[in-house]
């Protein structure tokens, strides 16, 4: 099992890229909000992390973003190929993580199958257990739910027992509803329909149950846990990790990383600079590692 760790100064082997790879896309195409950050092709993303890797990123999670829509989701077969193909490509050079959600599959973008403006938990955890599942013999290293419904990491870690998988869970195990998603959501084509998801995403105000999230999601099985977003939460970080002995990062979501570069792009700041100590704080906070859009743009310089 990989092993994150804080005992050192921050490093490159701390810091994880995302990567989004789009079904629909004839090239790449520029996220924005995001820098030099981009929805990929398989292709161009097989040249992006061959760069990534060059510049000492090892470390990748994987947002994959289907043409096809499902009302219930059962077909994850771009996601095969594309992971498979990934896999074959860098075998062990490379840390694949795949976020594991139905946002940017479902019909109403949603991270759960939904019923009358209701998120069908049943039918959420079947199409989740799919997903890991052809995550998984693709050549996943690690499953990373983040869908923020109750007893996920229980449901996965039951399936992965009668597979006999092995593969560690990456819960998103404290996940706010927060108005710092909006470049990804555009990305991830995953902006919600009908309903916001603030009936199951953790209300910003409340430190306790946030705490007991990840808490419970340790029980369940986890085997890291994970603050989102990262530099408005970075106070969670430290007593995680103290009631639950576990590997805890912080994800340093889109908005947080597209006001380092509006300040930057409107000479109110040194974006290297500002990046630089944004990283070092939720460092210094106590994460062990953090999943951050200019990982690659930094990791020679740790």
């Amino acid at each position: 099992m990989k092993k994150f760790s804080n005992l050192n100064k921050l490093k490159a082997a701390n810091l994880i890229q995302p990567i989004f790879i789009e079904e629909r896309l004839k090239s790449k195409k520029i996220i924005k909000g995001l820098g030099e950050n981009y929805s990929h092709t398989l292709q161009s993303a097989k040249k992006i992390i061959t760069s990534d890797i060059n510049k000492g990123v090892k470390n990748f999670l994987f947002f994959i973003i289907p043409k096809k829509k499902q009302r219930k989701p059962e077909d994850f077969n771009f996601h095969y190929q594309v992971l498979s193909n990934i896999k074959k490509t860098f075998g062990n050079r490379i840390l694949v993580i795949v976020d594991t959600c139905l946002c940017s599959i479902t019909t109403d973008g949603h991270c759960g199958v939904t019923h009358k403006n209701k998120i069908n938990l049943n039918e959420t955890h079947k199409s989740l257990g799919i997903a890991a599942d052809t995550f998984i013999q693709a050549g996943a290293d690690i499953i990373a739910p983040s869908d923020m419904m109750k007893d996920t990491t229980k449901y996965l870690k039951s399936l992965f027992k009668k597979k006999q998988y092995k593969i560690p869970i990456m819960s998103y195990s404290s996940k706010f509803f927060s108005s710092f998603y909006g470049p990804f959501r555009n990305a991830a084509k995953s902006s919600p329909k009908k309903f916001d998801r603030s009936s199951y995403q953790l209300p910003v105000h409340d430190l306790k149950k946030a705490i007991q999230s990840s808490i419970t999601n340790a029980k369940q099985g986890a085997s890291y846990l994970m603050v989102k977003p990262g530099i408005t939460s970075i106070d969670l970080i430290k007593e995680i990790k103290n009631k639950t002995k576990l590997p805890t990062g912080a994800y340093q979501v889109s908005g947080e990383y597209a006001s380092l570069q509006y300040l930057s792009q409107n000479k109110l700041g040194d974006f290297d600079k500002l990046y630089k100590e944004s990283l070092v704080a939720i460092h210094r906070a106590g994460a062990d590692f953090i999943i951050t859009y200019g990982a690659r743009d930094i990791a020679k310089n740790l």
